[in-house]
């Protein structure tokens, strides 16, 4: 499961510091909330963990790296978490098919498809 990592977060535009050294850990498998007023940084930081925005200074990772650095983004970065919370009974049919025909069962076949 993907792991979410900013250290030393910072963003300027020019005299404006929209985001200021922000650092925090979100392991995998924890609800994560990011609130704040308008004008906190929030859509700032979340540009800058996608890749949409460069920051100033620090970094954001996903699972040890950029998240466009990711050869499909979506599916690695984020793919995970969300199949993991949208299908839980799939994942558990998953694990059960698993155990029964460890060799015969690939995971794809319990995800539904678009």
């Amino acid at each position: 499961m993907a792991q979410l990592e900013l250290r030393d977060l910072t963003k300027r535009y020019g005299d404006h510091t929209a985001v200021d050294d922000l650092s925090f850990v979100v392991q995998p498998g924890v609800v994560t909330g990011f609130l704040g007023p308008n004008g906190a940084g929030k859509s700032t930081t979340m540009r800058m963990i996608l890749g949409l925005d460069r920051p100033t200074a620090g970094r954001a990772t996903i699972n040890g790296k950029p998240f466009p650095d990711h050869r499909a983004p979506l599916h690695e970065a984020l793919g995970q978490v969300i199949g993991k919370v949208a299908q839980p009974r799939q994942a558990q049919l998953f694990k059960r098919a698993q155990q029964l025909w460890p060799d015969a069962v690939e995971r794809r076949d319990f995800l539904e498809q678009d």
